[in-house]
C-alpha cells in the first residue's frame, strides 16, 4: 500500500473514494460549517456580554436597572395590596355592624327577656352572608349577646366601647378572643337617641392578611414575566446596538471616530451638517476651502455666513437637492443635500459640494441640446393639433417663438390653403406670424408675396434646401426682394434670418422663415440643422391638413350639390332654412320640400350616419329615393317602408363587395301639410321630435312615434295627424343641434324650446334665434333646420259636389263648375275644365264605385280632383284608329300640366293641375 506523508511528517492512508465517501465528506463539511456558525455567534454574545463591548456594558446596566425597578414594583405592590386589604376589612366590618345595627326587630330584641335567643340566629347568617368573622351584640355594659363561639356569650366584649356609648362609631385594630382583628363598632339607638345596645363586626388579621398572602404569587409570577420581557428587549437592544458597533468597546470606537474624523477633513468633497435650526454644526476642510469659510462658522446660522443667496437659501431650508449647480464666486459647485430625519435620526441636513467648473462650458452645450430635443419633442406633439392648414401653421411659429427665434414667419402656396397642390404656382400667402412684439415690419398675415429668386426664400423654394444667412445687413440678395421694407427690419434690430422649405415628400408647399434681434449672435450651422428639423416635423402635419381640406372641400361641394338649390314655389307654407357643415367632417344632414297634388306639401329632414364623402354619396340616393317615392303620392309611414328597404339593399350591396359589415344607417322624418283641412300628417324613422310654435308663442314637442331608424328593416311605422291652426310654425332639425357629448338630448330639447319661445314670428326670425342660441363654435355635426309657417285655403278657394252614380249628372257637374270658374275670374279655363271634369267623373261613375265626389281648388293651378271608391287605377295609353275607347285620359293628359293618382283609404282620387294665368 502507498502511503503519502504528510504535513507532520505522519503517513496518512489513503482516502476512500466513490459517490458515497463523496457524499460522507460533504455531509462532515456540512456539520462541521454548522458547528463553526454556532460557535462565532456565541463567541459574539459572549463578547457582548463579557462588559468589554459597549454593546455588553450597555445589556448588563440595563439588566440591573430593569432588575431593581422590577422588585421595588413587587415590593409596593404587595404593601399596597395589604393596605388595600385591611381599608377593605375595616369598610366591610363598619358597614356591617352599621346595616346590622339599624336592622329593624334589633331595638324590641335587645329589650326583650332574652336577646341572645332573638339575636344570635340573626348574627350567624349575618356574618356567613357578609363573610365577616364575626358579628357581636353587646348591652351598654358590654355584655355579648351574640358570638361565633356560644362558650363566649354572656362574657365582657374586648374593645373600646366608650364611644359607642356616647352614640359615635369606633373601628380599631385589637387582640380579640379569636385573636388579633380588626372591628367596628355601632350604637344602636332608641327613637329618643338614647343608647340601647351595641353592634360590633370584624374580620381577623389572619383573613385580612390572607388576601394579600394570596395575591402574592400572582403578583411575583407578573414581575418575573415582565423581568423576562424587559430582559429579552434589552437583549434585542443590545443585539442591535452590537451590530451597529461591530463588537467594539469604547476605547476602539474612540480609535474609530478618530479615523473617521480624519477621514472627513482630508476627502476632496465639501462636507456640510446643518441643524434643525439652520446652524452650521460641521464644515470639513474641503468645504471651507469651497466656500470660504470664516474659521467661526460651525454654530453660527447659514444665512449670516456671507454665502450667496441661493446657496445660502438652499443649505437652510434643507430640501433635498441632487447635483444642483450653484455659482460661488469663480467656482461652479456640484450641490447634494439629503435630511437626517429621514429614519428617525436628528432634524438637520447633510450636504456634499463637488467643484465642477470644469464643467460648465460642457454643462452648457448639454444644456442647449436638451433644450433643443424638448423642442423637438414639443414639436411632435403640439403641432398637428387640428386638420386646418392655418391653424398649423400658427403652431409652429407659436412653437419656435421665443425658444428658437424671436419672430417667425410661414409663407405658403395659395393652392396649399384651399387643400390644391401647388404645381406651377409662384404666389404665397403668408399664414402664420409669431414674434416677440407686434410692431415688427414684416409682411403681416394675409398678404400676397412674390420673392425674388434671388433671395433666401426664393432660393429654398427653387433647390428645396434650407438658406442661412447670419447677416442681414450684409445681404444684398435679401434686400433686393423690398428696398425700402428690408432697410426698416435691418433698422429695428432683425440681424439673422434662416429660410427651411415647408416639403412633404417631393412638393414643396411654402417656406419657414426664422428671424433673429434679441441675440446678438447670428444664427449658426447647428441652429440650422434644428430649424430644417422642426419644420420637416412641421410639414407632414401642414401636408395632412392640406390633404384634409381638399377631401373636406370636395365633400362640401358634393353635398351642396346634393342639396336643394332653391324652395319650390307654393302657398301653403313659409319656408325658412339654415344648413351647416360640420368643421371637422361632412356629414349625412339633408332636408327637402315637395309640392303635391291638392295643394298639399311634404317636408323631409333626414340625417345618415357617419361622416365623409360616403355619407354625401349615400344622402344623394336616399334624397332622391324620397323625390322619387314623393311621385307615387304615398302615405308617410309607407314612404319610410320602402326607405327602409332601400338602405338594407345598400348595406347588401356594400357588404358583398367587399365583406365588411354593413355601415349605412339613417334617419328621417316625413310630414305632409293639407292646406284644406289644416291638418299634417307625420312618421319619423329614429329621428327627433318636431317642434310646434302655436300662434299664441306657446311651444311643444307632439307625440310622434319615434319608429326604428333606416336600415334595421322588419318593423312598422306609425303615423300621427296633427291639426295645425293657422300660422303655426313647424320645426324640423337633425340631431346636430339638440345634441352634444356633455349633455343628453333632454337636455338639448329643453335648450330648443327656451330658443323657440324667444323666437321671432317670421320663419327666417325663428331659424336665426335658434341658431343664435344653439349653434356651438365649431359644429361637430351638420346642422339643418327648416321651419315652416301654415297657411289655410279658405273655403272660398275649394268649391265641392257630391255626384250622383247616374252619367245624366255629369252635365250638372259641367254648369256648376263654370259658374264657380266665372266667380273666381277664370273664364278661359273654364272649356278645358269642362272637358277634364267630364272624362274624369264619367270614368269614375263607370268604373269607380257608386261614391264620386268632385273638388276644385284654386291655388297656384286650378286642381280638380274626383274621388271613387275603387283602388283600380287607371292607365294612359294610346287607343287604336277602330278603337271606340281609351282616349279619355290622353286627352286629360293633353289638356292638364300635370295629372295622377293617389290613394286614400276609402279609394282614390284622381287629379289634374292647369296653370293659373
Amino acid at each position: 500500500m502507498v502511503r503519502l506523508r504528510g504535513r507532520q511528517g505522519e503517513w496518512s492512508p489513503r482516502r476512500p473514494s466513490g459517490p458515497l465517501a463523496r457524499s460522507r465528506r460533504d455531509q462532515d463539511r456540512s456539520r462541521r460549517g454548522a458547528g463553526a456558525g454556532r460557535r462565532r455567534r456565541a463567541a459574539a454574545l459572549r463578547s457582548a456580554l463579557s462588559g468589554r463591548s459597549v454593546a455588553g456594558q450597555v445589556f448588563v446596566l440595563n439588566v440591573v436597572i430593569v432588575l431593581l425597578l422590577v422588585v421595588a414594583a413587587v415590593a409596593a405592590l404587595v404593601l399596597q395590596v395589604r393596605r388595600d386589604s385591611e381599608t377593605e376589612a375595616r369598610n366591610r366590618s363598619l358597614a356591617v355592624a352599621a346595616t346590622f345595627a339599624n336592622a329593624p326587630g334589633i331595638r324590641e330584641a335587645l329589650r326583650g327577656p332574652d336577646p341572645t335567643a332573638l339575636l344570635q340566629p340573626r348574627a350567624e347568617a349575618t356574618r356567613r352572608a357578609t363573610g365577616v368573622d364575626f358579628v357581636v351584640v353587646m348591652n351598654t355594659d358590654g355584655v355579648r349577646y351574640t358570638h361565633p363561639e356560644p362558650d363566649r356569650i354572656g362574657k365582657k366584649f374586648v374593645g373600646n366601647i366608650a364611644p359607642a356609648l356616647s352614640g359615635e362609631t369606633v373601628t380599631e385594630e385589637i387582640e380579640g378572643t379569636i385573636g388579633p382583628l380588626v372591628q367596628a363598632i355601632v350604637p344602636v339607638e332608641a327613637p329618643d337617641g338614647t343608647v340601647v345596645g351595641l353592634v360590633s363586626a370584624g374580620i381577623t388579621t389572619e383573613n385580612v392578611g390572607g388576601v394579600a398572602d394570596r395575591q402574592l404569587p400572582l403578583v411575583l409570577s407578573a414581575a418575573a414575566v415582565g423581568l423576562a420581557l424587559a430582559t429579552a428587549g434589552t437583549a434585542l437592544v443590545s443585539r442591535r446596538l452590537l451590530r451597529q458597533t461591530h463588537g467594539l468597546g469604547p476605547h476602539e470606537m474612540t480609535r474609530m471616530y478618530e479615523h473617521h474624523d480624519a477621514v472627513l477633513h482630508s476627502v476632496r468633497e465639501g462636507v456640510l451638517i446643518v441643524g434643525g435650526e439652520g446652524r452650521l454644526l460641521l464644515a470639513n476642510d474641503e468645504a471651507h476651502r469651497l466656500l470660504d469659510l470664516p474659521a467661526d462658522a460651525e454654530g453660527r446660522h447659514v444665512l449670516d455666513l456671507g454665502l450667496p443667496g441661493d446657496t445660502a437659501e438652499l443649505l437652510a431650508s434643507g430640501r433635498v437637492a441632487t447635483d444642483e449647480v450653484h455659482l460661488v464666486k469663480d467656482r461652479l459647485l456640484a450641490v447634494n443635500q439629503r435630511p437626517t430625519d429621514v429614519r428617525g435620526g436628528p432634524a438637520g441636513s447633510v450636504a456634499t459640494l463637488r467643484d465642477s467648473t470644469e464643467l460648465r462650458a460642457l454643462s452648457g452645450r448639454a444644456e442647449t441640446a436638451r433644450e433643443r430635443l424638448d423642442m423637438l419633442y414639443d414639436a411632435g406633439v403640439g403641432i398637428g393639433t387640428s386638420l386646418d392648414v392655418t391653424r398649423t401653421a400658427e403652431e409652429l411659429a407659436e412653437l419656435a417663438v421665443p425658444r428658437f427665434a424671436d419672430y417667425v414667419s410661414v409663407d405658403l402656396y395659395d393652392a396649399v390653403l384651399a387643400g390644391g397642390q401647388p404645381e406651377g404656382a409662384t404666389r404665397l400667402s403668408r399664414a402664420a406670424l409669431g414674434g416677440i412684439r407686434e410692431d415688427a415690419p414684416l409682411y403681416p398675415v394675409g398678404r400676397q408675396i412674390r420673392f425674388v429668386p434671388s433671395t433666401p426664400q426664393g432660393r429654398s423654394l427653387s433647390t428645396g434646401r434650407p438658406v442661412l444667412e447670419p447677416r442681414l445687413g450684409q445681404a444684398r440678395d435679401w434686400q433686393a426682394q423690398d428696398v425700402e421694407r428690408s432697410a426698416q427690419v435691418v433698422e429695428f434690430g432683425i440681424h439673422s434670418l434662416i429660410t427651411v422649405p415647408l416639403r412633404a415628400g417631393t412638393l414643396v408647399l411654402g417656406v419657414v422663415g426664422f428671424w433673429r434681434s434679441e441675440k446678438p449672435e447670428p444664427f449658426d450651422e447647428d441652429e440650422l440643422t434644428l430649424a430644417e428639423e422642426l419644420v420637416a416635423r412641421a410639414a407632414v402635419s401642414i401636408d395632412n391638413a392640406r390633404r384634409y381640406t381638399r377631401e373636406h372641400n370636395m365633400a362640401v361641394t358634393l353635398q351642396r350639390s346634393l342639396l336643394p338649390r332653391r324652395m319650390p314655389d307654393q302657398n301653403a307654407l313659409d319656408i325658412a332654412y339654415r344648413y351647416l357643415p360640420a368643421q371637422a367632417g361632412v356629414g349625412g344632414d339633408w332636408f327637402d320640400v315637395l309640392p303635391l297634388s291638392g295643394a298639399r306639401v311634404a317636408l323631409v329632414v333626414g340625417d345618415v350616419v357617419g361622416h365623409g364623402l360616403h355619407a354625401a354619396a349615400t344622402m344623394g340616393r336616399l334624397r332622391t329615393a324620397v323625390h322619387n317615392f314623393t311621385a307615387l303620392d304615398l302615405p308617410p309611414d309607407e314612404l319610410l317602408g320602402l326607405l327602409d328597404e332601400l338602405v338594407n339593399r345598400i348595406d347588401q350591396d356594400e357588404s358583398a363587395d367587399d365583406g365588411t359589415a354593413p355601415v349605412t344607417g339613417a334617419t328621417c322624418l316625413y310630414a305632409i301639410y293639407d292646406p284644406v283641412s289644416g291638418t299634417c300628417v307625420i312618421a319619423r324613422a329614429g329621428h327627433p321630435p318636431p317642434a310646434l310654435i302655436h300662434p299664441d308663442g306657446r311651444v311643444e314637442f307632439p307625440e310622434v312615434p319615434a319608429g326604428p331608424p333606416l336600415g334595421l328593416g322588419g318593423l312598422p311605422f306609425e303615423t300621427t295627424v296633427l291639426h295645425l291652426a293657422e300660422g303655426s310654425r313647424l320645426v324640423l332639425y337633425t340631431d346636430g343641434l339638440v345634441e352634444d357629448r356633455q349633455h343628453d338630448i333632454d337636455v338639448g330639447l329643453e335648450h330648443l324650446r327656451r330658443a323657440l319661445e324667444t323666437a321671432g314670428e317670421s320663419p327666417e326670425e325663428t331659424c336665426r334665434s335658434v341658431l343664435d342660441a344653439r349653434l356651438p363654435e365649431r359644429p361637430g355635426d351638420d346642422i339643418a333646420l327648416l321651419v315652416a309657417r301654415t297657411h289655410v285655403l279658405g273655403p272660398d278657394r275649394v268649391a265641392e259636389w257630391q255626384v250622383p252614380s247616374d252619367p245624366a249628372a255629369v252635365g250638372e257637374v259641367r254648369a256648376q263648375v263654370t259658374r264657380r270658374l266665372t266667380e273666381w275670374g277664370l273664364d278661359e279655363l273654364a272649356f278645358t275644365t269642362e272637358l277634364i271634369l267630364s272624362e274624369l267623373v264619367t270614368n269614375a261613375i263607370r268604373y269607380g264605385g257608386e261614391t264620386v265626389h268632385v273638388r276644385v281648388l284654386r291655388d297656384r293651378s286650378l286642381v280638380c280632383e274626383v274621388f271613387d271608391s275603387s283602388s283600380t287605377s287607371p292607365h294612359l295609353r294610346y287607343a287604336a284608329m277602330t278603337d271606340e275607347g281609351g282616349r279619355g285620359l290622353f286627352l286629360v293628359a293633353q289638356l292638364a300640366e300635370r295629372w295622377g293618382t293617389r290613394y286614400t283609404p276609402a279609394g282614390k282620387v284622381i287629379w289634374a293641375e292647369q296653370p293659373v294665368p
